[in-house]
């Protein structure tokens, strides 16, 4: 994985989750990051650049009041069980900073 290093968060091993990489902040939050959350993530840089720094601000604010912290891309489906741990999707971070990707899927003329 080749995740962007946030300042004052150490990347941790944890074995159990060899496809996510679980991180530690100075104040001895932790979060892991999905790959599908990450690809999300990296979706909002392309479209937002200029509010990519807010969006990983925000991901800092929720993981210092959660202390335990899952970056999914589906709550519902996660990869990672981890049961003291808050599942948040990215929408549960760029919503509430009113960032958004306009989904232009138009749908099928064909009807299945």
């Amino acid at each position: 994985m080749n995740y962007p290093k946030w300042p004052g968060v150490t990347e941790l091993h944890d074995p159990s989750t060899p496809f996510s990489i679980l991180y530690r902040t100075l104040e001895g939050g932790l979060f892991y990051i999905e790959p599908a959350f990450y690809t999300q993530l990296s979706g909002f840089q392309m479209h937002h650049p200029n509010k990519y720094q807010l969006i990983l601000d925000e991901m800092a604010r929720l993981v210092k009041v959660h202390k335990r912290v899952i970056f999914t891309a589906d709550d519902e489906h996660p990869i990672i069980h981890k049961g003291d741990f808050v599942l948040l999707e990215i929408t549960d971070v760029t919503n509430p900073l009113k960032i958004f990707i306009q989904d232009k899927n138009t749908g099928s003329n064909y009807g299945d």
